[in-house]
C-alpha cells in the first residue's frame, strides 16, 4: 500500500512538471518568444554611433497596436527607436510589455511563435527620456543627439543632450519629419528623410 502511494505521488509530481513545462512553452509561444533553454536567433545589432541624430518616437501602450505597427515599419527604414514611459501592468510584470513588443514588431501580424520575423527596431522603456524632453502626450517625435538606448548607468546625467524640437500628433512619420524640418531641424532630419524617401 505504501509503495503504491509513493508510486502515485511520483507519477503525479512528474505529471505536474510536464504540465508546467507545456504551459510555459505555450505562454512563450503566445508572446512570440522562444522558451528558456531553446536556441534563439542571434539578436540584430542595432546601434547608432555613425549618425549624429537618432529618430525617436515617444509612444504609449494605450495607442492602437496598428498605429504602433505602422510607426515601427517606418522607423525600421530610418534606424529609429520607440520609447515608452513605463510598462503596461507596471515594472513588476514583463509579460504584457513583451507581448506588446512582439505584436508591434512582428512583420506578419498573423504569425505566432518564436520563429516569427521581427522588425529591426529598438524599443526602450525610459521615463527619463520623457522627463528630459518634457513629453506630455503621445505620439511625439524628436531627433535625439547621441544614443537614446544607452542604459541609465552609462549616461552622464539627466540634463544630457536632448532634441532641439518636439513634434506632437498622430501623423505619418514622413509628416512628422517634415514638421520637424519646418521647425528648424532641417539638418537633423536630412539623413532620415533621405532614407525614408528611398524606400
Amino acid at each position: 500500500m505504501e509503495e503504491r502511494a509513493r508510486s502515485a505521488q511520483a507519477a503525479a509530481t512528474q505529471d505536474i512538471a510536464a504540465q508546467h513545462e507545456a504551459m510555459t512553452a505555450r505562454i512563450y509561444q503566445a508572446i512570440g518568444l522562444a522558451p528558456p533553454g531553446e536556441p534563439q536567433a542571434p539578436p540584430v545589432p542595432l546601434s547608432h554611433p555613425a549618425r549624429a541624430f537618432v529618430p525617436l518616437l515617444f509612444a504609449s501602450s494605450a495607442m492602437p497596436v496598428e498605429t504602433l505597427r505602422t510607426y515601427a515599419a517606418s522607423l525600421e527604414k530610418i534606424g529609429g527607436v520607440i520609447t515608452f514611459r513605463g510598462m503596461p501592468g507596471g515594472l513588476t510584470k514583463i509579460g504584457p510589455m513583451a507581448e506588446l513588443t512582439a505584436r508591434m514588431l512582428r512583420i506578419d501580424p498573423g504569425c505566432e511563435g518564436p520563429a516569427c520575423a521581427m522588425r529591426a527596431v529598438q524599443v526602450v522603456v525610459d521615463p527619463i527620456l520623457f522627463r528630459q524632453h518634457g513629453v506630455s502626450r503621445v505620439p511625439a517625435f524628436a531627433m535625439v543627439p547621441g544614443d537614446p538606448t544607452q542604459p541609465y548607468c552609462e549616461r552622464e546625467d539627466e540634463t544630457g543632450p536632448r532634441a532641439s524640437h518636439l513634434v506632437y500628433g498622430d501623423a505619418a512619420l514622413s509628416g512628422l519629419i517634415e514638421e520637424y524640418a519646418r521647425l528648424g531641424g532641417k539638418e537633423e532630419v536630412s539623413d532620415a528623410a533621405a532614407r525614408l524617401s528611398r524606400r
